[in-house]
């Protein structure tokens, strides 16, 4: 009697590159699996965009990379494509960043947690970042209002500081970063 075997089908970059479901919904693959990441609201949006101005008026003088926002393919993998919110760059890893996309590991990503984001970005993308080596992962709380920075120690996270209101946050990859993060947080409700 022959025994069926169920395949697990896992899909690709190739796969993720062609998908056309005909809607503005943003798509991630991670282990081969697509997950849907719904529009983000308006408080994530103003978190997204203050942050990244911060960023880039950095880089502005010291021109040590390029900072990106979603959405923007990070393929780290042929079965793991994600969309950060923000992507830094650094000046030394500039040749993965293509037409196309960015192929390989980011110095610093920045995720900012929704309802329906934080499992996935808590467990599972901290797990793919510290695979990847991606070497600052920051984890945007809005409701809590905190910015949790973790560092990538000999292949693992650590964490480097959980910012609250009245913390001026600071960066070990963006050196020289820094800014009160009640500043980020006072245009939302």
């Amino acid at each position: 009697m022959a025994i069926a075997v169920k395949k697990e089908v896992k899909f690709t970059y190739d796969d993720y590159s062609v998908w056309d479901i005909g809607s503005d919904k943003r798509y991630e693959l991670i282990g081969g699996e697509f997950f849907m990441a719904p529009a983000p609201n308006m408080w994530h949006q103003s978190i997204s965009i203050d942050i990244e101005f911060r960023i880039k008026q950095l880089l502005e003088k010291t021109k040590s990379g390029k900072v990106y926002d979603a959405p923007c393919d990070v393929v780290l993998s042929n079965e793991d494509v994600v969309q950060p919110d923000i992507i830094f760059i650094s000046k030394e890893n500039i040749h993965i960043i293509t037409q196309d996309n960015i192929k390989g590991s980011p110095d610093l990503l920045i995720e900012i947690i929704s309802k329906n984001s934080a499992q996935r970005d808590r467990i599972i993308k901290r797990r793919l970042y510290e695979k990847y080596g991606v070497h600052e992962y920051w984890l945007v709380d809005m409701d809590k209002k905190e910015i949790e920075v973790l560092v990538l120690s000999r292949g693992t996270y650590e964490t480097y500081g959980v910012f609250q209101s009245q913390d001026t946050l600071s960066s070990v990859v963006l050196e020289g970063f820094h800014f009160k993060v009640e500043e980020v947080f006072e245009r939302i409700g």
